[in-house]
């Protein structure tokens, strides 16, 4: 299928000068969605997950369906003061300051086969960030998925010696 189809770009959101890609229209088409995230379900079995760990907010929107239909657990990663029990968390770095993310404390245990998953890999910082988290946790990273990588911007680099699936480029 080609996914691209589904994909709505908005000139100048949510600043001037940007092309932002928008995914809901490819969510609205139960087809489209469907066949994505079937996609990385596919790529998500040859790699025997344990748990899918996706961060706020759109990394649950396909996480969730994905970790359904794996028959395995979901994890949150989340920013901070936003899970109710003891979290481990980390600092990263923005473009004009920091954010930090976190995960409860026991949602991976040592040993799991981690499968992180986003809607879009942009710079990467988030995405390495979430596997900071799930190492310090003892979980083993076997993949990452993202529906949209935005390779200008080169987030491929900071993921280097993970595999990564990525459903469309821009």
């Amino acid at each position: 299928m080609d996914f691209k189809k589904h994909i709505k770009i908005v000139e100048n959101w949510p600043k001037e000068g940007v092309k932002f890609k928008d995914i809901t229209p490819l969510m609205a088409n139960g087809e489209a969605f469907h066949s994505a995230v079937d996609e990385i379900v596919a790529y998500a079995k040859e790699k025997q997950i344990d748990v899918v760990v996706g961060p706020e907010a759109r990394g649950f929107i396909i996480g969730c369906p994905v970790s359904y239909s794996l028959g395995v657990g979901f994890a949150p990663v989340r920013k901070e003061g936003k899970l109710p029990r003891e979290v481990i968390k980390v600092d990263y770095g923005l473009e004009y300051g920091k954010n930090v993310l976190t995960i409860h404390k026991d949602a991976i245990k040592p040993g799991q086969r981690v499968l992180i998953t986003d809607d879009l890999l942009a710079t990467g910082g988030t995405i390495q960030a979430t596997i900071q988290l799930v190492e310090e946790l003892g979980g083993i990273v076997v993949g990452c998925a993202f529906f949209i990588e935005l390779s200008y911007l080169n987030g491929m680099e900071k993921l280097k010696g993970y595999d990564v699936l990525t459903l469309m480029r821009y």
